[in-house]
């Protein structure tokens, strides 16, 4: 079972991400794209989206109206990730057509309508955020900042959705945040003993929905499965034993795509040594050069092995 601390750096953790780096529309997509199904050619819009299957179940209903829900969320950002490699009016128009696809008449043009506001929402994100960074870390509280972050994020959806969409689209996010920035109150909170504070955080666990419960435990198990896969590999144990012990804990599905995550792990740091052993043959080679040259030759480099946005995760490990 987690302990009440295991819950609280899980909540910190994820304060520090949701209220201090806000996504916009601005700033390019840096994450992994998910490996899954091999079918999906939604990779054939922008180079990044290879390998990857599309986020987002969309339905309408029998009277031809828009399910507004998460899932038509996930979609929209899938997308919206590829901002950098296309330009905006290009992945809206890319989304569009996929709406078209999926919905008929009135349903699609209806979640073109929810499409066109929720750009604008992304972008007024970017307002928020700037806004936020006037708030003095020396004189506000973590839980405060990220309290006013978070009401100045709820007022700009306020702005562009209706509160059943707010509670369609975002509701399960809201409670995970409320959740989150409780147990961060908890935590900054000097009244309180440390027996208090695992009461505290004990109450807020048995406070949860159950499906709240199982997103907060999932990153825990995983934790706990992949720790258990590497300690059999140390013994020698096969890949095929492996994906067994996955697919008892998970299902087949679930273990496929953890066998695809290890197998795209090996090409990358293969890819990594690679690069780093050209980048120490290229500066043997360019000892005497010019520092401009070095760069640009170094550039022609990380350009043969990685694309724009892999080559952003190479400083992690130069």
């Amino acid at each position: 079972m987690r302990t009440a601390n295991l819950a609280f750096a899980g909540a910190t953790a994820l304060v520090v991400a949701v209220f201090f780096v806000f996504t916009s529309l601005k700033s390019e997509s840096n994450s992994e794209p998910i490996k899954q199904r091999k079918t999906d050619q939604s990779f054939d819009f922008v180079r990044s989206f290879e390998g990857t299957t599309r986020d987002g179940n969309i339905s309408q209903s029998d009277m031809n109206q828009l399910q507004v829900s998460a899932e038509l969320r996930l979609l929209f950002d899938y997308y919206l990730a590829a901002t950098g490699e296309k330009k905006l009016p290009e992945i809206r128009a890319e989304i569009e057509k996929v709406l078209d696809q999926k919905l008929s008449g009135n349903a699609a043009l209806q979640a073109k309508n929810l499409l066109a506001r929720y750009i604008q929402y992304k972008e007024a994100l970017v307002s928020v955020e700037a806004n936020a960074q006037n708030i003095s870390a020396g004189k506000t509280s973590m839980a405060a900042a990220a309290r006013q972050r978070w009401s100045a994020m709820q007022q700009t959806r306020q702005r562009f959705f209706s509160e059943k969409e707010n509670q369609a689209m975002f509701g399960f996010d809201d409670a995970y945040d409320i959740d989150a920035l409780n147990r961060l109150d908890v935590a900054e909170n000097a009244s309180l003993t440390t027996e208090q504070k695992q009461a505290q955080f004990k109450a807020l666990d048995d406070a949860l929905p159950a499906a709240l419960r199982e997103e907060k435990n999932a990153p825990y198990q995983v934790i706990r499965l992949e720790e258990q896969a590497a300690n059999l590999r140390a013994t020698g144990t096969s890949e095929d034993d492996i994906y067994k012990m996955r697919a008892a804990a998970t299902s087949p599905e679930a273990a496929s795509r953890l066998a695809e995550v290890d197998r795209e792990e090996s090409i990358w740091k293969a890819r990594i040594q690679q690069y780093l052993e050209q980048k120490n043959k290229l500066n043997t080679e360019m000892a005497f050069h010019s520092a401009t040259e070095k760069q640009t030759a170094l550039d022609q480099v990380r350009k043969q092995y990685f694309n724009a946005d892999e080559q952003r995760r190479l400083p992690a490990y130069e």
